[in-house]
């Protein structure tokens, strides 16, 4: 599992790296979409943590991370348990603010 650890908030400290990163998990049709505001995302590889930990959920079915909103949409079977994508945002070094 990802772990961030720099005080900067971003894992390269540019923010010039990458673009949205989206996992597909099933590549199936999809019950629920969610928006989530994160905080701390500042390139790619930040994009692809979050998107990785949140992927790992039961019933997601995709994320697309947005670094340059801070913006992670969520699409899963059924809603998820906020807390749950909460522990999987800090997880992957980052702060889960809220709905966007």
């Amino acid at each position: 599992m990802a772990t961030e650890t720099t005080n900067s908030g971003s894992c390269c400290g540019t923010g010039s790296c990458g673009s949205d990163a989206t996992i597909d998990v099933h590549g199936v049709g999809v019950g629920v979409t969610t928006v989530y505001k994160v905080s701390g995302m500042t390139c790619g590889h930040c994009e692809g943590a979050v998107s990785t930990e949140i992927s790992a959920l039961d019933g997601v079915t995709a994320v697309t991370a947005v670094a340059t909103t801070g913006e992670v949409t969520v699409s899963s079977a059924a809603p998820l348990d906020e807390e749950a994508v909460r522990a999987a945002v800090d997880e992957a070094g980052y702060e889960l603010v809220g709905h966007a």
